[in-house]
């Protein structure tokens, strides 16, 4: 049986950078140092006005043909992970192909997810893979949240930055994905949300709590969320390897969704992880939504941190509420 595994992971960053002490002058009354130790961002990435997710992920996409010289003719799927589509139709993903210049025989489409995208589409291209429906599928994920951000936003123009990867996952003789699990609890929808821009007329839609001083096209109870994953994420760790067959002392890295800094330290202290075992990586990027696992991944691996059978557990939570874990044994070789 064909199996499936990360292969080359290419990212794209906007060209405008937004630092803390660029936040600091704009607003005085804003305590940059203090906010930082609980965010754990020191700057953001920020998409131009005219700058859509789609253009992030093409970035990313040539970019990961062009550095690991990838025949893009090879390219069987794509799957785009974004909640921020061109348009309400067509499909974003059909739009990429084009732009990409892939062939027509390539099958194509958009998913709507957040912060657990990523460890979904994992899901996505290794059922493709293995179900003989694709040798390679190009796995995107991009965001441009800050369209949503209010500038005197304080809570959250400082977490979210903007960014895209490109993931190429490919058929493998050995098994490098397993133990996949998910979870959905849409009780707590409101604790991140956007009523904008949906079918359903915002003055009628499912009504985010505290929604009355809130500035932002998105909505975020930061506590509320903490709190779920707090709940979640232990015992989501567990049924992974539980699904996988593993022993957790088997795991070298526990590699969580980028969400901030206080809620990754609450999540290790919890279950009792070592910044060594869960590695915590925002300064640079902020929470980059579904973008935050690939480019943790490609980070570490040029870090030296993930190399060839390196064995991980991959974590994505968030806005739905969605959750989604993971085994993942890299399998991938540079040249």
């Amino acid at each position: 049986m064909m199996h499936a595994a990360i292969g080359p992971i290419s990212t794209y960053l906007p060209e405008r950078v937004e630092t803390n002490e660029q936040l600091g002058r704009e607003n005085p009354s804003w305590n940059m140092e203090q906010i930082a130790l609980k965010t754990g961002v020191c700057q953001r990435h920020i998409a131009a006005a005219d700058e859509l997710p789609s253009d992030l992920a093409v970035a990313a996409a040539e970019r990961l043909f062009q550095e690991h010289a990838i025949d893009r003719a090879s390219i069987d799927w794509i799957l785009f992970c974004t909640q921020t589509p061109d348009y309400p139709l067509p499909t974003t993903a059909c739009l990429i192909q084009e732009r990409l210049g892939l062939n027509t025989r390539v099958g194509a489409l958009d998913f709507n997810l957040g912060c657990s995208g990523f460890v979904y589409g994992l899901s996505l291209a290794e059922g493709l893979i293995r179900g003989g429906m694709a040798r390679r599928v190009l796995l995107l994920t991009a965001e441009t949240y800050s369209k949503y951000i209010h500038p005197d936003d304080r809570s959250l123009r400082t977490i979210f930055g903007d960014a895209a990867a490109a993931t190429l996952i490919e058929a493998a003789d050995e098994p490098s994905l397993g133990g996949f699990v998910f979870g959905t609890d849409g009780r707590a929808a409101d604790t991140l949300m956007v009523t904008e821009g949906g079918m359903r007329a915002p003055e009628t839609a499912l009504a985010p709590r505290k929604r009355q001083r809130w500035r932002s096209k998105l909505y975020m109870d930061g506590p509320e969320l903490i709190t779920i994953s707090l709940e979640i994420i232990p015992k989501l760790v567990d049924d992974v390897l539980r699904a996988g067959k593993t022993r957790r002392e088997a795991i070298e890295l526990f590699l969580m969704h980028q969400a901030t800094r206080l809620m990754l330290e609450q999540i290790a202290g919890r279950m009792r992880l070592s910044e060594q075992q869960m590695p915590i990586m925002l300064e640079e990027y902020g929470n980059t939504v579904s973008s935050t696992l690939p480019l943790l991944i490609h980070d570490l691996r040029r870090a030296g941190r993930i190399r060839r059978g390196t064995q991980s557990l991959l974590v994505g939570f968030g806005v739905g509420f969605s959750w989604a874990g993971c085994l993942w044994k890299d399998q991938y070789a540079p040249a």
